[in-house]
């Protein structure tokens, strides 16, 4: 027979009351967090493949605010506007990520991701320590 014991659990249970209403708070500025990391991995990455035509692109990569999402909070990263031919940059993006007949795909979001996920969580984790 097994025997289960926790140790520390009755403290854990308490911080995470006493973060109470201040939890729709410590979510977006996690969120928040999370897109700044995101924003300057997607910035590194099309840089790294060289996909600075004029760099109309790669400056418009931006966030939305975090914003409730029903239960979730959530913010959205990607190229925004258009360029000074009227051309929107997440097109381009998408383009020189998935690729055409004529351009090879490079991928570039899916390892920007990759490499900002690990950060993500560790920024996570500090503010809700902070916090806790």
């Amino acid at each position: 027979m097994a025997r289960l014991i926790n140790t520390g659990l009755d403290e854990m249970l308490e911080d995470l009351r006493k973060l109470g209403d201040a939890a729709g708070e410590v979510q977006e500025r996690m969120v928040a967090a999370g897109a700044d990391i995101l924003k300057e991995e997607w910035r590194k990455s099309a840089e790294g493949h060289r996909h600075k035509d004029t760099g109309a692109m790669i400056k418009s990569i931006d966030s939305s605010r975090a914003r409730h999402d029903g239960s979730a909070v959530s913010a959205d990263v990607y190229p925004q506007g258009k360029d000074k031919k009227g051309t929107r940059n997440a097109e381009k993006a998408f383009i020189l990520n998935y690729g055409t007949s004529k351009i090879k795909a490079s991928h570039w979001v899916e390892e920007a991701d990759s490499a900002a996920e690990p950060l993500i969580i560790e920024a996570y984790l500090r503010i809700l320590d902070e916090n806790i």
